[in-house]
This record gives structure tokens, sequence and C-alpha cells, in this order.
């Protein structure tokens, strides 16, 4: 048979997007792909039938959408981020592929519960909080508008961990979520990359006698791409997401077998596996941080290689390459592309150093995600001549031509040409990851407002200065197909009830619904939604914790990475608080409230640790308490990821975002709150005041100091004197530090105390009572069902701003410009149809 004749054939199969094609698929997959029937499959199998059904039909797009990519030779996006927190993907897949209903009657025909099958799959464990949230938030967009993109990371096999609270007490076991295998990735040997460590540079000379720098004797592994399928909504676009798992380049040592060394025969390939073998491992150890360093360089280097690959197969010399490649780069952590993409060019390609530079900084942009020196990366520079010598040569000489340049600028000024400066002076040279971003890029960005201006006016004010118009903002966003279409579907379906389905890609129009946040009707039905999200809420909690929660009681949810910022610390005294102010009054006329706490501490973060563990002795103590317990529980829901996400979001009422004003770059959470119909409490941090701009003044709870205030306060504060007014605060604290909540070990909790007493670094106590007075103003206004309703309607209608739509067209008209391209339909049966709704009961 021929070629042509194969894919015809093929083609037939996989244009059934009916539920009896479905069916069909999945029969296939259940008996020839797991060898499984009716009698012996699994719950597990049924999903992972399912899922490759569902990927039949990814793959014909995904075909078609690389052929006419490489047809047209395209400008590619290339996003480089180092996390991508993706959930799960058989629902989204569903949804943006159009087949809900029909994968959903199919399963109904053979006695199977989609739910059910939805619930085998493991959230991917390549993230950990915002940051690898918001980078699948940007695939998700970046194919629904159509734009050619390839995310890049690492294939991690194990996630971050496991979060178990035992003894009251987070713990950390290993998340292996790649037990059961990926039915969403392909494996790509033919695209594999070598990446080499340590060794040493010499001088050279080329075959044509001009000098060049050989970088020899170093360490190699092979960086081998594993290739997941990203749909767009309502179109047939399909990106790619590529993943680097590092493999060694001799997998045995027979001599060493043969000899009886069983260890050392396998050595060298444990030691360059473990490269990606899990997120983020702890630095805390010297081998910890050189593996980090070792993982960031890795995904870097087989990602560039791959980018130049590409565009080397239409393009003959580099001059356009600027204008086929956009490479944003996700934080700091893949800062060594600028360094990585001049190796190439100029020790591989020949390529003129200034020539080389000019393609790097036209190519590459940068966002920055944080105002925290501490996440701001910096490397020892003996360190990386250690592992990477001859960038460190390279990062060297941009650095020294950047002082020239910085010295043009700022001629007699040699404390500001310090402070640019890529590498540091001293005895401890240092090299500073966030300025190598910056210098070598041609766009610099903040994620929201606030955190651009202090980028602006603080971190990067030298940088601004030189590169005027250089740095931008792009607040972030999120995809309403995952946070309202897939997590909240009875709110999507009465939303597209009133003001139709466009809302889907165009979040601005939920607009449509805010003259009926003064309809009866329409709040009792919002209500009533709520209401379901709540008690589905309340199951799992009790599933996860074995506590019970009552639906009736207002959902004050604080989910997020825990981090000294973030002020969960702040959250919990006021529950202390609370309570004593409840034994002192007990007749106090307020809604009940459940408190609702998730997160994970990095698990050498011992600060946030024990204020984990401090939650959970409260709860353990609070909710025994027969006195208070009807008015007030808490419960603290472990291994917070995008699954129980989808579950919490919808059900939040209040949503605390209590940050540090100055610290948050942005926050994601508090417009996935929103966007669920959640009333937030927060300040005047991150994207908070866009929120309050968007939202009105009126429908939101805002408390404590601002940026600028903050950074004021900080010079002759004493945080003692914060108790002097509020007596029952000083009792709050002398029950925690005093052992109340820990009577087996009394100064368990005198760290926190002290910290606070001493430094209050991050000013809970200098907010704590306008924090207070805050959640006053809440209790009054929940009491008003109608008012609250009312306020809940309008976060919902006035959230279209902070869709990841609306970000990603923003990057791409300043930043990337790279041309949208519908991709054709021709051979493929997809009807325009209404969004798919999920029953999950």
């Amino acid at each position: 048979m021929e070629k042509s004749d194969i894919f015809r054939k093929w083609g037939i199969f996989h244009k059934h997007y009916d539920a009896a094609g479905i069916l069909n698929s999945f029969a296939n997959h259940l008996e020839y792909s797991l060898s499984k029937d009716q009698y012996t499959a699994t719950l597990r199998d049924g999903y992972l039938a399912l899922a490759l059904s569902a990927r039949d039909r990814l793959v014909e797009q995904w075909i078609k959408t690389q052929q006419q990519y490489h047809a047209q030779d395209v400008k590619r996006i290339y996003y480089l981020s180092a996390e991508y927190l993706l959930g799960r993907s058989l629902v989204n897949n569903l949804i943006n592929l159009g087949i809900y209903d029909e994968t959903r009657q199919a399963m109904a025909k053979i006695d199977l519960d989609l739910a059910d099958l939805i619930e085998q799959e493991p959230d991917a464990g390549l993230g950990n909080g915002g940051l690898g949230r918001l980078a699948a938030c940007f695939l998700d967009s970046l194919a629904t508008l159509e734009l050619p993109a390839t995310g890049y990371g690492i294939r991690y096999e194990f996630g971050i961990f496991e979060q178990v609270i035992r003894d009251l007490a987070q713990h950390e076991r290993p998340d292996h979520w790649l037990q059961y295998g990926n039915p969403w990735e392909f494996e790509r040997p033919e695209y594999s990359f070598t990446v080499r460590f340590g060794g040493r540079t010499r001088d050279a000379c080329r075959p044509d006698g001009a000098p060049c720098i050989e970088w020899i004797d170093a360490d190699e592994v092979i960086g081998v791409a594993y290739d997941t399928p990203i749909a767009g909504y309502d179109n047939i676009t399909v990106n790619t997401l590529r993943l680097w798992s590092a493999k060694a380049t001799k997998e045995f040592d027979l001599d060493y077998f043969q000899d009886g060394d069983y260890l050392k025969a396998v050595e060298q390939k444990n030691l360059s596996e473990n490269i990606s073998k899990v997120l983020y491992p702890n630095d805390t150890s010297s081998q910890g941080r050189e593996l980090r360093l070792k993982q960031q360089y890795f995904f870097v280097s087989c990602s560039i290689q791959d980018i130049i690959r590409r565009y080397r197969a239409h393009h003959a010399t580099f001059d356009a390459f600027p204008d086929r490649a956009a490479i944003q780069l996700n934080d700091t952590h893949p800062a060594l592309a600028v360094a990585e993409l001049m190796r190439l060019l100029v020790d591989e390609h020949r390529i003129e150093w200034q020539r080389a530079w000019d393609l790097t900084v036209r190519s590459c942009a940068y966002t920055n995600h944080t105002l925290l020196p501490e996440a701001l990366e910096t490397w020892p520079a003996d360190l990386l001549g250690r592992l990477l010598p001859r960038h460190l040569e390279i990062i060297s000489e941009i650095d020294r031509r950047f002082r020239a340049e910085a010295a043009l600028r700022f001629p007699d000024d040699e404390q500001r040409i310090g402070r640019v400066a890529i590498v540091t002076n001293g005895p401890q040279r240092a090299v500073r990851m966030a300025h190598l971003a910056v210098v070598g890029s041609h766009a610099t960005n903040g994620v929201s407002a606030l955190h651009t201006r202090i980028l602006r006016e603080s971190v990067l004010h030298d940088f601004d200065a030189l590169f005027p118009e250089r740095i931008s903002n792009k607040t972030n966003g999120i995809t309403q197909r995952r946070w309202l279409l897939a997590a909240n579907p009875r709110l999507a379906a009465l939303v597209t009830e009133r003001v139709g389905s466009g809302w889907v890609k165009d979040l601005a129009l939920l607009r449509g619904i805010e003259p009926l946040a003064g309809d009866p009707g329409f709040r009792e039905e919002f209500r009533r939604i709520k209401r379901g999200n709540k008690e589905r809420l309340a199951a799992a909690a009790q599933a996860l914790t074995g506590e019970r929660i009552d639906p009736g009681s207002v959902y004050d949810v604080h989910v997020k990475r825990f981090h000294e910022y973030k002020r969960q610390l702040l959250n919990v005294l006021h529950v202390i608080h609370r309570w004593l102010r409840l034994k002192e009054e007990p007749g106090r006329d307020e809604a009940p409230r459940t408190y609702i706490f998730a997160g994970k501490a990095a698990p050498d973060y011992v600060s946030a640790k024990l204020v984990i563990r401090l939650i959970n002795h409260v709860a353990a103590m609070l909710n025994d308490d027969r006195t208070t317990n009807e008015l007030l529980r808490i419960v603290f829901l472990p291994n917070y990821g995008v699954s129980l996400a989808e579950i919490v979001m919808p059900a939040a009422e209040v949503s605390e975002q209590i940050s540090t004003a100055g610290y948050e770059a942005s926050g994601t959470g508090n417009m996935k709150m929103a966007l669920g119909g959640a009333v937030t409490v927060g300040t005047l941090d991150g994207a908070n005041i866009e929120l309050r701009d968007e939202v009105g003044e009126e429908n939101i709870f805002t408390f404590g100091l601002d940026s600028d205030e903050a950074r004021a306060l900080r010079e002759g504060y004493d945080p003692r004197a914060r108790l002097e007014d509020d007596p029952l605060l000083a009792r709050t604290l002398e029950l925690v530090g005093g052992g109340f909540f820990s009577p087996q070990n009394k100064d368990l909790f005198r760290p926190l105390v002290d910290a606070l007493l001493s430094q209050d670094r991050y000013l809970v106590l200098a907010d704590f009572a306008s924090y207070r007075a805050v959640q006053e103003r809440i209790d009054r206004a929940y009491l008003d069902r109608e008012s609250w309703t009312r306020m809940a309607i309008l976060n919902v209608a006035r959230s279209g701003r902070f869709s990841s739509d609306r970000t990603i067209a923003e990057y791409n008209r300043d930043i990337w410009r790279a041309r949208p391209l519908s991709i054709e339909r021709e051979g493929i049966n997809l009807a325009a149809k209404e969004p798919a709704f999920i029953d999950r009961d």
C-alpha cells in the first residue's frame, strides 16, 4: 500500500468526532493499546483509553498545525520556563476539541461516568505555584489566539513533593506523577541534544586560521525531547510543549559490572539523570545548588539548540533569526539562554561577536516575576566557572562591554556602574542573572502596574535610565477556559444563558451580566450555584481531612504558596484574635466563618513550615471548642494543586490577598476567585490595585499600608508599640509564644513571636489593626445577603481584563510581533458549537 493511501485511511478514522466515533476509538485503545476488555479494565484503564482517544484527535490537528507552520516559515514564540503547572489535561482537551458533551454521551452508553474517569488523572508535577500556573495559562491562550508557539521546560520525573500533614506538621513525600505513565506525551529521541558540563577552555584556530575558543574535556549529558500537544479553543491550532529529559551518554559500564562493582556500573547514568529528576531540589547544600544550576543550563541549552535547528531548516544564514524567533525568558531561571545563544552563534556558527550580540538582544525578552532580592538569582562565579567555563568567559565579556557602555552614560559614577554590573567585583564574585537577562534582552516586563513601577523606581532604576522604553508592564491573566468554563460549569452556563458564549474567547463580554446584579432572580440563581460549589468543597474537605465544614458559613479562603510575605501568619493571628473576642462577647452578631488554608512551604523554609504547623495546631484546638465552633472553624487542605484549586476557587466567598505591599509581583489567585464570585480582602499590592480599579472600590475590601507607606515605615519601626492599643493582640501573641496551642512543646512557636516583636520584616503587626477593621466590615456586609450577592456578581462581571488572552495579545503586540496563523480546517470535521458545560455531580 502506498504511503499516501495509508494516510488517507488513517485520516478517515480520525474524522469521527461524534459519540459513536469516540466510543469506537475508546474500545480500540482499550483492546489494542492496553490489552484490556470489559472484564479486566480498571477505572485507570478507562481513563487511559479515553485520553488516548482524545489524543488521536489532537494529533490530527497537531500535525496539520505544524505542517502549516513549517510550510509558511512563520515567526515562532519560544516560551522558556522552569515550571508548567498544567493540572489535569483531559477535561481541558475535551473542551478545547469541542467534544466534551459527545465524550460524556459515549461513556454513558457503556455505563461509565466521565467524572470518575477524569479523577484518575494525576496533576502533572511540572510546577509549584503561580509562576508555573501562569505559564500553563499562557500556553492555552497562545494556541487559542492562533499564535505559533512552543513551550520549553524540563520533564521532571518527580514533582516538587506531595504534601502530607502528619502530627499537625508538613511532611514531604515523593510526587511520582509519572508512575503510571503520561498518555499526553510523545518521546522524540530523534530530537536529542548533547549538553556539556565542566572541562576547560583553550585558545585554538579554525581551519581558515581565525582564532577561536574551544571547550574541551567536558562531561556530557543527553537531553531527549518529550512533546505534549496544547490545543486552542474553537480552532484547530495545536501548539507544542517540549520538555527535556536527561539521559546518560553511557548507560552502563560493563567492565565495572563484570568486576562486581554494580553501583559503579550505573553511577554515571544516575548522576546524569538526576538533572531532570526533581523540581527545585533543595539548594541549602552545595550539591543541591550545583544541581539547580545544572538544571537551568540543561533545559536552556537543549532549547536554544532546538530553536537554532528549526531555524536552520529554512535559512542558510542568521540574518533573519530575530524575525523568526521570539525567545521569552520566564523569570531568571532561563537567563543563561543569553550566554548559550552567544556561545552557539560565536563558537559553533562562527559569527562575529557584535553581530551575534545584536541577534541575541533582538531575539530575547525577559519577564521579571519578583521584587524579593533572594529570588533575583545570583550564582557564585567560581561555581559557574567550574560547571560552565565557557559561559563564564562569555558573561564576563558581556559584562566588560556593558560596563564600558554604562560608563559613557554615567561618567565618573563608579557606584552606579557597579549597581548595574552583571558580574560583581570583590573576592566573592557573583553573576547576577536578572542583570544578564535585562542586558541581553530587547524588552523587560513586569507583571502588574505596581510591580513594574517599583522595578523602574528601585530594582531596575539604573537600567531604566540606560534603556528608556525597554521596561514595560504586562499584567498577568488567567485562562477563562480552565477557571470558569471547566472549573465552574454551572456559573459558566448561567452566564452563557444570559449573554451568549462569546465570553469564552473574549472575557470582556462578561460585562453583559453587570445589569443583572440588580435582578432578584439572577441573584437567587447565582447564590444557588455558589451554594452547590461550597457543598462540593465541603465534601472534598471532609474526604481530605475528616473535618466537617458548614456550607452555610462564610468560606474565607487563603490558598497559595507559603511565604512570610504572603502573610498567612497575619491571617491565623487574626483567627485567634477573633476566637478570643468570641469568648469575651459570646452574643456577637456575625456570620459563621470557615477559614480555609492550603499551600506548600519549601522543604527548607523553616519559618513557613512553622506557620503551617501553627495553623494546624490552632485548628485542632479551636475546632473542638463547642462554645465557638459553630461560628469559627479552620481547615487546612493538604497537597494543594491545580485540581484542588478547581474545587476551592469556585466555592470561595472571601479571597485573602494580604501580602505585604510592595512584595507580590501580581498574584493570579485573586483573579481566579474574583472570576468565581468571591470578594477580595487585600492590600494595595500586585494586581490587587488593578482589580480594585476594575471592580470598584465599593466591591473590594482593601486595608493596610501601601507600598510607599510600607517602605517609609521601616525606619524607626517598633512592632511592640502596636500591642499597646490592642490588649487582645498582645494576648494572642502570648498564647502563641507561650505554648497554649502546643502544650507538648511550649517553645514550639516562640520563634514566630520573637521575629514579630524584634523585627516584623513583613509588617504583620503594623497592618493588624487595619486588617481587623476590614474583617469587621466584611462581617457586616455579609449579613446583608442581597448586597453581598450584588458585590459578588459585579466581581465576576468586571473580571474581563484579567484574561490571559489579553495578556498574551499585549506581549505579542509590544514584544514578540508574531503573525497569528489560522490553520485550515480542510479534512477535519469540526462544526462550530456552543461551549460544553461540565456536570461534575
